[in-house]
């Protein structure tokens, strides 16, 4: 039950940690006064009740606590944030001196609607930027063309609203407009031309079979394109022949010419541009070659003058390519920014589904009576349950 996992999130959380997780869950009637707390639905009163609480040290005062927390929260009392790594690094950073302020930026991909799960980067970048006096940057990762719609970014940035701003008629909780990593398209190809004439990228004519039967493995290395050595010269001339539409999709590719020997398999010469004719939600037929996301992701940060770059815990194997596309640009005066990412944990719930290709699925199969069905762990379907924006805040 929904309701039920967020009205006792800010219970078990403490417990899970100094139990070990060894806990059990139980189920008993919630009274109304603790679901007015949480202002969840009355329509469904039940909440977990942890089995074994007698065994735990303190117990009552780590309820009430929580308990407390969550009525707060229910005032509209935003709660101090807890310290935590990513606080010491921005700490670090503004009492040495390096940074004068912070820039966070949201950068979701318009593939779908947000869920329980994008809430986490959400209160994250914005409440940790909030914290130390700094700004937030909404910016869409639209660099996937075929899976994104118009609709999807109207629904990000309501989402946004109401949970970073506290209503969905709030005003914008970000800094400046909306940016896309469409609107850096140019530069991005600029700075794509640079690393061919500098000899950091090359055009390569394999498919993408190919390019994977090259890539090797965890235990071995990958081979070499054989057309990793073709002058600069003539990697540029089809790189603009790629851009001018003068060839068929996925016949050729830009790659990085970094290590196809690399313990790191993502630096094992990645592509950052390939050809894909379709319409973009933004700039419609204006280009056919796209760049990928790891290349777009760096740059468009580095231009928005990012200081900290908040990613989920997947892409700290691509932290090296990040930071190896700002070192190759670091002398084109192209991009004059250096950001740094950083990694965290992702949310999960338990026997709850937070992956976009299946709840599209749901959504497609006419399973659900579309993205803000309330069974649906989306924010727009937890909004229209009845949670407020403080209560998703504090879970």
């Amino acid at each position: 039950n929904l309701a039920a996992a967020i009205a006792f999130a800010s219970v078990a959380q403490p417990m899970f940690g100094m139990l070990n997780g060894r806990i059990g869950f139980g189920i008993a009637i919630a009274s109304s006064d603790t679901l007015s707390r949480f202002n969840a639905p009355k329509i469904s009163p039940i909440r977990m009740r942890p089995v074994g609480l007698r065994r735990l040290h303190g117990g009552r005062d780590v309820v009430m606590q929580a308990s407390n927390a969550a009525h707060s929260a229910s005032k509209g009392v935003e709660m101090p944030s807890r310290k935590h790594f990513i606080s010491n690094i921005i700490e670090d950073d503004l009492q040495s001196g390096k940074h004068k302020t912070i820039r966070t930026r949201f950068p979701p991909e318009p593939n779908g609607y947000l869920h329980i799960g994008h809430a986490k980067s959400i209160c994250l970048n914005f409440g940790i930027a909030k914290e130390y006096g700094g700004l937030t940057n909404m910016r869409f990762d639209d660099t996937n063309p075929e899976k994104e719609e118009r609709e999807y970014v109207d629904s990000i940035l309501r989402d946004v609203r109401w949970l970073a701003g506290g209503s969905e008629q709030a005003p914008d909780p970000w800094d400046g407009p909306v940016r896309y990593a469409s609107d850096y398209f140019d530069l991005l190809f600029q700075c794509a031309v640079y690393l061919v004439q500098q000899g950091k990228a090359y055009v390569c004519g394999l498919t993408a079979e190919e390019m994977r039967a090259h890539r090797g493995s965890l235990t071995e290395p990958g081979r070499e394109s054989p057309y990793r050595d073709r002058p600069a010269e003539e990697s540029l001339r089809l790189l603009h022949e790629m851009r001018a539409g003068a060839h068929p999709d996925g016949a050729l590719t830009l790659r990085a010419r970094i290590d196809m020997a690399s313990p790191n398999m993502n630096l094992r010469d990645p592509a950052i541009y390939r050809i894909r004719r379709a319409a973009h939600v933004m700039t419609a037929d204006k280009w056919c070659v796209y760049p990928m996301y790891d290349f777009a992701h760096c740059v468009s940060d580095a231009a928005e003058g990012i200081t900290h770059s908040l990613c989920t815990l997947e892409f700290e194997d691509h932290r090296p390519l990040y930071d190896w596309f700002l070192d190759q640009l670091a002398g084109s005066g192209l991009v004059a920014w250096r950001p740094r990412q950083i990694e965290f944990s992702r949310l999960h719930l338990q026997h709850t589904v937070l992956s976009k290709r299946k709840l599209i699925q749901l959504v497609a199969g006419g399973h659900v009576t579309g993205w803000s069905d309330p069974r649906l762990p989306t924010l727009a379907g937890v909004r229209r349950r009845g949670f407020t924006p403080a209560a998703l805040r504090l879970f």
